[in-house]
C-alpha cells in the first residue's frame, strides 16, 4: 500500500448519517418526559420538536464523523485517523497485531461495506475498529496485515518443532 492517508468511501456516508439520526430517538423521548414532567400544554410538540432537532444535529454530526474519518497502512504498521476539531491517531504498529476480524451487518453488506477489527497485544480490550471500509479495501487489510503477523511468526527463530 502506498502509505498516504485514505478517505471511506462515499457511499459509507449514508451508514454514518442514519447511525447520527438514530440520536433522534432519545432526545425527542428525552423531550417527551420533559415536556410531560413540567406539565407542558402540548408535549408531544416538544418530543416531536426535539425529535426533528436531534435528527438534524446526529446527520450533521455522522456527516463530520465521515469526512473526518481516514486511515493509512504503511510499512510501519495501520493508522487512524478521527475527528477535526479534536483529532485522534491511532497507531497500530504491525508487530502488535494479533487477529484480525471483519464484521458486516445487514447495513454494511447492503452499501458493501465492513468494518476491520485489529485486536492488539495487551489487555483483553485492546482494539481499534475501522468501520464504513470498502469490503475489499477491509479484506486487503486484513490480509496484509495477517501476512504481516505470520512473517514475524516465521522470524522469531523457532522452526515450529520442540526443542
Amino acid at each position: 500500500m502506498n502509505g498516504d492517508w485514505q478517505p471511506l468511501p462515499r457511499r459509507a456516508l449514508r451508514l454514518f448519517v442514519l447511525r447520527g439520526a438514530l440520536l433522534a430517538i432519545p432526545v425527542g423521548f428525552a423531550a417527551l418526559v420533559v415536556a410531560a414532567v413540567a406539565e407542558a400544554p402540548a408535549p408531544a410538540w416538544l418530543g416531536v420538536a426535539g425529535a426533528v432537532a436531534g435528527a438534524a444535529f446526529g446527520c450533521w454530526r455522522g456527516e463530520r464523523a465521515w469526512r473526518y474519518t481516514a486511515w493509512r497502512l504503511d510499512a510501519a504498521g495501520f493508522a487512524l485517523r478521527r475527528g477535526h476539531l479534536w483529532r485522534s491517531e491511532t497507531r497500530v504498529p504491525q508487530s502488535r497485531v494479533q487477529h484480525l476480524d471483519l464484521q458486516r451487518g445487514p447495513l454494511q453488506r447492503r452499501f458493501g461495506l465492513s468494518t476491520l477489527v485489529i485486536h492488539t497485544a495487551g489487555t483483553r480490550h485492546s482494539a481499534v475498529g475501522v468501520g464504513g471500509l470498502d469490503a475489499e479495501d477491509a479484506e486487503r487489510l486484513r490480509d496484509i496485515l495477517a501476512r504481516q503477523v505470520d512473517d514475524d511468526d516465521d522470524d522469531d527463530g523457532h522452526d515450529g518443532r520442540a526443542a
